[in-house]
């Protein structure tokens, strides 16, 4: 499923985000850079060693949720890898829809800063952070939609989705945009 906005393709897929071919994928990382399961682990398994090294080395702080940094790729087909730290779900009132919002506007930056043509999406936060997924959808496309409006760039977003669920939850809200 695709949608134009200006010169920019949001596109939503079902699939593994370690094998796409966008110049950035983003990781949906934890706030130490250590690794973990889900779709931080899986990236880290198969961009290899070398993601760790450049974590501990240029971040030894981490990174604050919210936020993002930028490594090599790696052993991946992207050129980047953005890690960012979504919100952990504490029942909507402890920030985080702001907080969800500036993790995929820093990645966006990060893509913009580093002449990114395509950038590739998990589901920041939906897995074991518990953000409820309609909440979590509507909040990311909402985001990816006021900054590719705003910038006219990168060219294209691909949200790349773990399960037909997931998928049919960002499906509806990019087809409310039609109504």
């Amino acid at each position: 499923m695709k949608r134009l906005i200006g010169s920019c393709v949001i596109e939503l897929t079902v699939g593994d985000i370690t094998v796409e071919q966008t110049d950035a994928i983003v990781n949906a990382a934890n706030s130490q850079l250590a690794g973990g399961g889900g779709v931080d682990g899986a990236i880290h398994r198969a961009a290899g060693p070398e993601i760790m090294r450049q974590t501990r080395e240029y971040y030894p702080d981490g990174c604050p949720t919210g936020a993002a940094v930028v490594t090599d790729a790696g052993r991946l087909a992207a050129r980047y890898i953005f890690h960012t730290v979504g919100p952990i779900w504490q029942g909507g009132r402890s920030g985080e829809p702001d907080l969800l919002r500036s993790a995929y506007r820093a990645c966006l930056e990060l893509a913009v800063d580093h002449e990114c043509r395509s950038i590739a999406f998990p589901a920041i936060s939906t897995g074991v952070y518990g953000y409820p997924l309609d909440l979590a959808s509507e909040t990311a496309l909402d985001e990816i939609r006021r900054f590719v409006e705003s910038k006219q760039s990168p060219e294209l977003v691909r949200c790349v989705l773990f399960s037909e669920g997931v998928f049919g939850a960002y499906s509806r809200v990019l087809e409310a945009w039609d109504r």
